[in-house]
């Protein structure tokens, strides 16, 4: 059996994501099931950061262009 990485991070997360589409099911646009995330953070007190900016580096150097995660969860797991 895998070994995951924040094993128990994660089973919340993905709890998480189930409890919003068991309540708004298909069709929304990406930015509703955001809200619906970020509500479901708060309502469990679970550290998050939304739409949080990365440089990006390339050989060397730093591209022009940042990277923005949907959601940085626990500070340490990136949610796209």
């Amino acid at each position: 059996m895998e070994e995951y990485i924040y094993k128990d991070e994660n089973y919340t997360i993905v709890g998480i994501l189930f409890e919003v589409h068991k309540n708004l099911g298909k069709g929304f646009s990406e930015i509703v099931y955001k809200d619906a995330i970020e509500y479901e953070f708060q309502q469990q007190n679970i550290p998050y950061q939304r739409e949080k900016e990365f440089s990006v580096k390339y050989k060397d150097t730093t591209l022009k262009h940042k990277f923005y995660a949907d959601f940085v969860v626990y500070d340490k797991i990136i949610l796209e």
